[in-house]
């Protein structure tokens, strides 16, 4: 059992993908930060200072006009649906899906390049070209 459990944890497509998880992660931590940091901001410019991830509904109870969205969450009996941070994990799932489409156009166009390019054929070694002139000289010979 042991032994079984070794040939499934030590694969190559398990480690490579456990790597690739791994940077996955990595990966989603800095569109994170790209969002966040840069484009929410730029966004919440061109829409008059609008800051998206303190966007939030009142269902039930009362809040304060203009009330920020950790005040409201701190009221007794306010139930709140926060769609700005939605919003924020939407823009930052476009932005991860359009990086991810460039990456992927990219590879998969320099491996459809590879594939269509003419493959050269290489030389035959000296003995097939030797084994050749023997067979053709017997053809002629009968």
């Amino acid at each position: 059992m042991i032994k079984e459990f070794k040939e499934f944890a030590f694969k190559g497509n398990l480690v490579d993908m456990a790597v690739g998880i791994i940077i996955g992660g990595a990966f989603g931590t800095v569109v994170k930060s790209l969002v966040d940091d840069i484009f929410m901001p730029i966004i919440g410019k061109i829409t008059g200072g609008v800051d998206f991830s303190d966007k939030y509904a009142v269902l039930a109870g009362e809040v304060p006009d203009g009330a920020s969205l950790e005040n409201a969450s701190k009221i007794d009996g306010v139930n709140l649906l926060t769609y700005g941070n939605f919003i924020t994990a939407f823009i930052s799932f476009l932005i991860l899906a359009f990086v991810l489409f460039l990456v992927i156009k990219k590879f998969m166009g320099a491996l459809q390049k590879a594939e269509e390019e003419p493959k050269e054929e290489p030389a035959p070694s000296e003995e097939v070209v030797l084994l050749t002139e023997i067979r053709d000289a017997l053809k002629n010979k009968s």
